[in-house]
């Protein structure tokens, strides 16, 4: 069992990331994107303070400055476009004639009524994430309506990621949750870009995107 343990970041970064991969993969792990440009896999990856603590597969911790870690993934983004790409080929509803807009937008107000997201939210969430296109799939792998990432569908046993009423009713869950742990802005900013960036950065990250996506949705709801 490797243990890196003690190892500081700097010049041997290096090392460590050795260290990290040569060790026994775990079944659930993060993607750390450091300051420097390269990326890690950790087991989990938490900030306290001004730091950040890495806690490597098969034992072990780094801790370091904060600002070491730029981005925290999930392990399954890169291969999330594949998977998504693959769901799609197989499921009933793409291979199916799409709902018009009218029924999507129906849709839509009955989902959130059942789940207890502002009607208003789930619209201007939906137009931002997908324009109301039920197979979109994105660069990153996320899926449908509400965007779902591959892990988010399988965490709701949603077995067609592209079904419009299955999809919604994951997403609008999902983020109804969020709402529940943050305000508005941090909500929005927790489902674009991960509650690892807002736990972070305390807020809204400093990703263009995400701070151009909540500023959209927030205007939409003024």
């Amino acid at each position: 069992m490797h243990n890196c343990q003690g190892l500081r970041i700097g010049p041997l970064v290096v090392a460590i990331v050795v260290c990290a991969l040569g060790a026994a993969r775990p079944a659930r792990a993060d993607i750390v994107r450091l300051s420097h440009g390269r990326t890690m896999i950790v087991d989990a990856c938490r900030f306290e303070g001004d730091k950040v603590i890495l806690l490597l597969p098969g034992g072990g911790e780094v801790r370091a400055r904060r600002d070491l870690v730029v981005e925290v993934l999930p392990e399954e983004v890169p291969r999330a476009r594949e998977e998504a790409l693959s769901a799609l080929s197989v499921s009933p509803t793409a291979a199916a004639p799409l709902a018009t807009g009218v029924v999507i937008r129906d849709l839509v107000d009955r989902v959130a009524a059942d789940v207890g997201v502002d009607s208003r939210l789930a619209h201007a969430v939906v137009r931002a994430e997908s324009n109301y296109r039920p197979t979109a799939v994105s660069p990153k792998g996320a899926m449908g309506l509400m965007q779902l990432m591959p892990a988010l569908a399988r965490s709701y046993a949603l077995d067609d990621p592209f079904d419009p009423a299955g999809n919604l009713e994951v997403g609008l869950r999902h983020l109804r949750g969020l709402l529940l742990k943050y305000d508005l802005r941090r909500a929005l900013a927790a489902y674009n870009a991960g509650e690892g960036a807002v736990s972070k950065y305390g807020g809204v990250p400093p990703y263009r995107e995400t701070q151009a996506y909540v500023q959209r949705i927030v205007a939409a709801l003024q």
